[in-house]
């Protein structure tokens, strides 16, 4: 049997094998070849490697809600590897990632050097500031871009800062001033302060000091409260600070918020509901303010939220944002500079053009002045985000994220 093909069909594929041979001839008058893919050349695969340089060591927490992931922070640079690859292979570019941990008292320059010799010329730190200045001038040396994702010191931005360090983590002193801004708008401006016998602990007083003073609060009294070494995750250590909390804030003049700095996790947890008088309690425990928070869902902050729960089966913490934030810039700098020189994405990274969306209503860009990134910074309590600074009434000539942390004419940062 002989099939046939109706006239209008067969008059349809005349036309396109006759429009293919022309487009063909065309082409091969142009060239002088056949328009064979074969003789397209491949265009390279631009390789961008990015490590990961940790300090960690199991950790303890006063609640054990409150015990971080294993892979906190690794977690989010992963998810934006994978964004980045997403874009990458349109433009012929592979993103890779390279974890070293060392521990937190560690050398962090040997593990620093391993990972330059495996060709990693932008590096995410999560390290504390005497490990993260120790390999700072080391990459500035060899080129190597960092990223902090971990030091919170204002020092780092300031008489420390180095021109090759991008500070993707948040100040102490933007924290306190987030904070600052929302109890004044409430009008809630007497406050207590209690912070622990440590450094970190002082440091953060520090910055909830210079908030009050920034922005019209009344630190009305002041107390430390010592770590005297207890067990406080056995029944016996933890009801003897719930018992001490309440005599510890009984002689406190009339105010409105207790503020805790209490980075150690040595008391504040046991703060709220065990005060002498019934008020509201901010700083590291209550009212917390940080980069991201796992209940965020503004601003596309549910399709992160998704996204990130379906990757790795728990919720996003802010390190893991911090992290995503960190390699999505390096991602961002390649696709706009459409290549992997270092120099280029440095140049770009460094310049006004220079911006990431990281799902806060607006997009980041770092102060040329001390290389720390504007964000916006969450309140929240253990369930939801309560608001967002700064805070509307705080205006300012270039940035409202600028009333955030120390301002260009407050700095005391030389880049070199």
């Amino acid at each position: 049997m002989t099939s046939t093909v109706p006239g209008t069909l067969a008059a349809f594929l005349c036309f396109f094998f006759q429009t293919a041979n022309v487009t063909g001839v065309m082409a091969q008058e142009v060239t002088g070849k056949q328009p064979l893919a074969a003789d397209r050349p491949e265009r390279k695969i631009a390789e961008i490697r990015i490590g990961y340089l940790r300090a960690y060591a199991p950790q303890l927490a006063l609640s054990l809600l409150d015990l971080p992931p294993r892979d906190e922070g690794v977690a989010g640079a992963n998810v934006a590897i994978g964004d980045n690859n997403t874009t990458g292979k349109f433009l012929s570019q592979k993103f890779s990632l390279d974890i070293v941990e060392v521990k937190p008292d560690a050398d962090a320059v040997q593990a620093f050097n391993d990972l330059i010799a495996k060709g990693d010329r932008y590096v995410v730190a999560d390290l504390s500031a005497r490990q993260l200045l120790s390999i700072a001038d080391i990459a500035r040396d060899k080129g190597v871009l960092v990223f902090n994702v971990g030091a919170t010191d204002d020092s780092l931005r300031e008489e420390d800062c180095r021109i090759n360090i991008f500070h993707v983590a948040p100040t102490r002193s933007m924290l306190a001033d987030a904070l600052a801004q929302y109890l004044v708008i409430k009008k809630w401006p007497n406050w207590v302060l209690l912070y622990g016998s440590h450094e970190r602990d002082h440091l953060y007083a520090a910055a909830l000091r210079r908030a009050a003073a920034r922005f019209g609060g009344q630190i009305v009294a002041e107390k430390e409260f010592k770590d005297t070494g207890t067990a406080r995750r056995t029944d016996t250590g933890a009801t003897q600070i719930q018992q001490q909390i309440s005599v510890f804030t009984q002689d406190l003049p009339e105010h409105d918020v207790v503020l805790v700095a209490d980075e150690s996790e040595v008391f504040g947890t046991y703060v709220p509901y065990r005060t002498w008088t019934p008020r509201l309690v901010a700083g590291t425990a209550g009212l917390v303010a940080s980069s991201w928070h796992p209940a965020s869902e503004q601003w596309g902050g549910i399709q992160m939220q998704s996204r990130f729960l379906r990757t790795t089966g728990r919720r996003m913490l802010s390190k893991d944002m911090l992290a995503w934030t960190a390699v999505r810039a390096v991602g961002e700098a390649s696709t706009r500079t459409n290549g992997d020189d270092p120099k280029k994405i440095s140049d770009y990274i460094r310049s006004d053009d220079f911006s990431v969306a990281a799902f806060k209503g607006q997009k980041l860009t770092f102060r040329q002045w001390n290389h720390q990134l504007r964000q916006p910074i969450l309140l929240g309590d253990t369930k939801s985000v309560v608001s967002t600074s700064p805070q509307e009434r705080y205006l300012h000539q270039i940035s409202e994220l600028d009333t955030l942390g120390v301002d260009q004419p407050e700095t005391k940062c030389v880049l070199k």
